[in-house]
């Protein structure tokens, strides 16, 4: 009754070898490693109005590294984050609008383009 165990191996899950990543996936993963990004960049805020508080020399040393091309590249990227953050909440607010029911699943495809300025 029972069989010999296989000499093949077996994928553990099969779906991960044939998922195509869905759009709405997508956003939702940028949408959570942005927020993450978003709260180093507060304790970067932080740091920054720490040293304009404790004087010319501390300020001057912040400035310094902001003023580099690697705190101009840290600048970029902060600011991209806000505004993928920013325009995921704007879709998560046209999704849960409660006049927003009918028609949904297009509207809601529509609003992810729409609101990353892809349409």
């Amino acid at each position: 009754m029972t069989s010999a165990p296989s000499d093949r191996q077996r994928p553990l899950s099969p779906n991960i070898q044939i998922y195509r990543p869905q759009l709405a996936s997508v956003l939702s993963i940028g949408n959570r490693i942005t927020g993450v990004a978003l709260s180093a960049y507060a304790v970067a805020l932080v740091i920054w109005l720490v040293a304009a508080a404790a004087g010319p020399d501390a300020y001057a040393a912040v400035d310094k590294f902001i003023g580099s091309w690697i705190g101009r590249m840290v600048l970029f990227g902060g600011t991209f984050c806000l505004f993928f953050h920013f325009c995921g909440g704007i879709r998560h607010l046209i999704w849960d609008n409660p006049k927003n029911r009918l028609g949904r699943l297009r509207q809601g495809f529509g609003s992810r383009y729409r609101s990353f300025g892809l349409q």
